[in-house]
């Protein structure tokens, strides 16, 4: 411990030399080109699309920069009144050119023609780009507000165009439909609707339509007579085939994927109802899995069909793609013209991109409009596969990322979401691509009425993706009307990860 210390300590004594510190950022860049360049030679076949080159190229550098710990750099040009590079995620070589070539006249040094002082556009360029791939994927917002809201559409938007039309003149610039309820003929009168609106409204709405993906939920339950809850310490039978056969010495459920128990192992973690239950697989069987249960609120919780259940550290080799969705996108190809966007559930690698995009060809015409894609981030996978995501598919099309903090969340454990989703943010702001801060944002306000302090402060966080997903609930409206006024505000005091200081008003 003392010999890490005094190594600190001689390191920040060093790289207080100005010289010292300029040959070390020299090294830092010359590392970071070359690291890059190779990176992105992998890519380069993937990108079909001219418009994501540069974004693509930055985000190879950004990796290369990312490798390395920067606090003693960082540390270092502080007193010199330079960019410690905390921001430096839209324009990698730019910002590291501009730090060398200010330190090197510091030292006296004459102009070095390879690394000189970038022209000003070029710090500029990552958030122009990250303008335009928003645009892309959203179309234009109110002038005042840079975050977009999407709201997800309940039964009754089918039915009720005013309700629509409300969203939308609080400030809704993306409705999503959830696949998973509903049918076609209720989702095309959802779109219909929205078409209408935004004539009346003056005001344009992306359509979203989200595929379910293979989400695992309870399918049938079955609780011994008499107990109400399941509590810590409780068995429960995940079973292939659940028959009620009058056994009511145990729990037992079914899912609506009986091959996952073969693809389980004992001390696999299991999580329920969004991480509400947690459980250790204890033992195998014939008949299925036998379950512990190891996390319960102290009152216990409440077995019910239709919940979902996560599998963290089993890889369930599922297809994100499932029968339904392929049908799902037989309605996408026939309403392309009304559909911006698709949302992709359980994206985990960069063939589960290339199979979507398979099958969208597949199915439109050369000269139809292709939607964008959205992925949804929610496994440690495809947190790992993110860069080599994003590469597959804005190569090719328009493209957002969805951080589903929910699944995300019960699937690498809650205390890291905080720090991966921080990550998601920077590495797709790296790549100029827009980002949906989505889950729960102000649910006790959509639900209730009245939003929690907590959550205020999450909707405000918000402001740092490129939109934010509001859930449907009894006081939807109202939300987006608050959600409007809070990313209003908050763009006045930050952008991205860049607090502007504006002029104080409060004391």
């Amino acid at each position: 411990m003392l010999s890490t210390q005094l190594d600190t300590k001689d390191l920040a004594l060093e790289l207080a030399n100005p010289q010292i510190l300029l040959t070390t950022l020299r090294q830092l860049r010359q590392a970071v080109y070359e690291e890059g360049q190779e990176i992105f030679s992998r890519w380069r076949s993937h990108i079909q699309r001219p418009a994501f080159i540069d974004s693509s190229l930055n985000l190879a550098y950004y990796l290369a920069l990312r490798r390395h710990d920067l606090r003693h750099l960082q540390a270092a040009l502080m007193p010199w009144g330079l960019s410690s590079l905390g921001r430096i995620e839209a324009r990698v070589l730019a910002n590291l050119d501009a730090v060398i070539a200010t330190l090197a006249a510091v030292c006296h040094e004459s102009p070095n023609p390879q690394i000189s002082q970038p022209p000003l556009e070029s710090f500029f360029e990552g958030d122009r780009l990250l303008k335009i791939h928003t645009q892309e994927l959203f179309g234009d917002t109110l002038q005042q507000r840079r975050v977009r809201i999407m709201v997800t559409l309940p039964t009754e938007a089918a039915s009720n165009y005013e309700f629509i039309k409300q969203l939308i003149q609080q400030g809704t610039d993306c409705v999503r439909i959830n696949c998973a309820h509903d049918t076609p003929s209720e989702w095309s009168a959802m779109i219909a609707h929205v078409r209408s609106a935004e004539v009346e409204v003056k005001r344009s709405c992306q359509v979203l339509i989200d595929l379910s993906g293979p989400k695992i939920r309870i399918q049938s339950v079955i609780v011994p007579q008499g107990k109400q809850h399941i509590e810590q310490g409780d068995c429960l039978w995940l079973k292939r085939d659940l028959l009620n056969n009058g056994d009511s010495q145990s729990c037992q459920i079914s899912c609506t994927l009986p091959e996952v128990v073969d693809r389980l192992e004992v001390g696999a973690p299991v999580w329920i109802d969004d991480g509400h239950i947690g459980a250790i697989v204890e033992a195998i069987a014939p008949e299925g899995a036998l379950l512990r249960i190891t996390h319960t609120r102290p009152k216990g919780e409440k077995l019910r069909p239709d919940k979902g259940i996560n599998f963290p550290n089993t890889d369930l080799h599922l297809c994100p793609l499932t029968d339904k969705d392929r049908q799902d996108l037989d309605f996408i190809a026939a309403n392309a013209k009304d559909v911006d966007i698709i949302g992709y559930s359980f994206v985990q690698k960069p063939e589960d991109i290339a199979t979507l995009q398979q099958e969208l060809q597949a199915r439109l015409s050369s000269n139809t409009k292709i939607p964008a894609i959205v992925a949804k981030i929610e496994t440690p996978t495809a947190v790992t596969n993110l860069p080599e995501l994003i590469v597959q598919a804005a190569g090719k099309q328009p493209f957002g990322i969805m951080i589903a903090r929910g699944d995300l969340a019960v699937e690498i454990g809650y205390q890291r979401l905080a720090e991966i989703q921080e990550e998601i943010l920077w590495l797709c702001e790296a790549a100029h691509v827009p980002v949906i801060w989505a889950t729960q944002v102000l649910e006790n306000l959509v639900k209730n009425g009245l939003p929690s302090r907590a959550e205020m402060t999450d909707a405000a966080m918000a402001e740092r993706a490129e939109c934010v997903m509001l859930n449907k609930g009894p006081y939807i409206v109202q939300a987006v009307a608050i959600l409007d006024d809070v990313l209003t505000r908050m763009e006045a005091h930050q952008t991205k990860k860049t607090p502007q200081l504006r002029a104080l008003h409060s004391w």
